[in-house]
């Protein structure tokens, strides 16, 4: 019997592939279509640029950009061939071209200055090393090339804000207990714990080699939004 996969990792992910999205929509009540499509759109990407987008999972980024803006190349990289899978099957059952890769982003397998745009979306709070990460989205952005970073955080303010919490908190793990007959989504609050505050990010973000780094907050910041640019 092999040992239970470790939280957060591309084999953890893979055990909930299936019922990943119908998890995602039910824990944000439909408010990630929303996120991703404003990822998306932050990125400002013509139809002729190349998007990477990291920690792709089951590609909804990915297909939501090829169809947002026509002719343009996007490639999905993830370490979990089960969500990969996934994608691969929606975005053919959707007539959408998308290139999907297994890969890890602290060691993105591509030249540098390759892409216009990176995105990634509720992924990197389960990269290990982020600071890494992020110098190599640096490094694979054109010169002047956008970055849009998706990310949970901790709600705040008192009363919304404690609603939030609440949700993300004890609702959420529950709601995907019942759904994945596991407790892998309990790791998802306590993540989100872990993720630092949203100026702290922004300046490990800076740190990295881009500029203009900023954050969004959505739904009382039970989401953030980050974006940078790699300097011209």
């Amino acid at each position: 019997m092999s040992p239970p996969a470790p939280r957060g990792s591309g084999r953890m992910f893979d055990g909930i592939a299936r019922r990943y999205d119908a998890l995602n929509l039910l824990a944000s009540g439909g408010l990630d279509r929303r996120w991703r499509r404003r990822t998306v759109r932050a990125l400002a990407l013509a139809p002729s640029d190349r998007l990477l987008d990291l920690a792709t999972g089951t590609a909804d980024v990915a297909i939501l950009a090829a169809r947002l803006v026509p002719g343009l190349s996007v490639f999905g990289v993830d370490p979990a061939s089960g969500m990969l899978a996934q994608g691969a099957r929606k975005a053919a059952a959707g007539g959408v071209k998308v290139a999907l890769v297994a890969g890890d982003g602290q060691a993105l397998p591509f030249p540098d200055a390759t892409f216009d745009g990176v995105s990634i979306a509720f992924g990197i709070r389960n990269v290990p090393d982020r600071p890494r990460a992020l110098a190599e989205m640096c490094r694979v952005l054109k010169p002047g090339g956008r970055l849009a970073v998706l990310e949970l955080a901790t709600p705040r303010g008192r009363f919304f804000g404690a609603l939030a919490r609440l949700h993300v908190n004890k609702v959420v793990p529950k709601l995907g207990a019942w759904l994945s007959r596991g407790d892998d989504y309990q790791y998802l609050a306590e993540s989100i714990a872990r993720f630092p505050p949203r100026e702290e990010f922004v300046q490990t973000i800076g740190a990295a080699g881009f500029e203009d780094a900023r954050a969004v907050p959505f739904s009382f910041g039970a989401c953030v939004l980050f974006t940078a640019r790699r300097p011209a």
